[in-house]
């Protein structure tokens, strides 16, 4: 119900408007220290009304990044991380008609999760706490508790998106920093000492 009536706000933003947002939370991004001291980044590729990344993804790799994208592997309920040049010309609509790499970077362009510095993540519902609900598939979750649990994780979100306290489960995977048009909120996930719950 939390995350349905959130995404409706969501989607009433205007195309215009989701870019007027998402060039602001870019802005930030991109002059994140955090960030800009990472030499391996994970990024979505926007779907639908979620924060765009397009751009995003052309300044990381025009300031020497390696950039990977997320690849669903439904029967495994996995992401793999698909290093990419071009945002544009080799991607394509995959899993739910969210745009993935082309299936011939697979085999050779598929980086170690162990190796990604940052994971930029999206979601549908955050907290000033780093809380955050995906889309209910937990593929992001797996990623980041299993296979990339040392990167930092970052998560761009229009401001409507957050909420006073995200009802979290104990597989969540809470975020270090929440970017939003008006503000960066630093979670500092790691200063608890711990990667799936918070106290406090």
């Amino acid at each position: 119900m939390l995350r349905r009536v959130v995404l409706e706000k969501r989607d009433m933003l205007s195309p215009g408007e989701q870019q007027r947002r998402s060039s602001l939370i870019t802005s930030r991004l991109v002059g994140m220290e955090e960030l800009g001291g990472a030499a391996k980044v994970l990024v979505y590729m926007h779907f639908r009304s979620e924060v765009w990344t397009l751009e995003l993804i052309r300044l990381l790799l025009a300031g020497g990044k390696t950039v990977s994208i997320p690849c669903v592997v439904p029967g495994a309920s996995r992401l793999l991380a698909v290093r990419i040049t071009d945002p544009v010309n080799q991607v394509r609509p995959g899993y739910c008609g969210i745009p993935e790499p082309l299936p011939g970077l697979l085999d050779h362009c598929a980086c170690d999760p162990a190796d990604i510095d940052v994971v930029i993540v999206p979601g549908s519902v955050f907290d000033r706490r780093g809380g955050r609900l995906g889309y209910g598939g937990g593929f992001y979750d797996r990623f980041l508790a299993v296979d990339a649990p040392g990167a930092l994780r970052i998560s761009p979100a229009y401001e409507l998106q957050l909420i006073e306290r995200v009802p979290v489960e104990s597989h969540d995977q809470f975020m270090d920093f929440v970017v939003t048009e008006r503000r960066i909120y630093a979670c500092r996930r790691k200063r608890y000492g711990q990667n799936t719950r918070l106290q406090g």
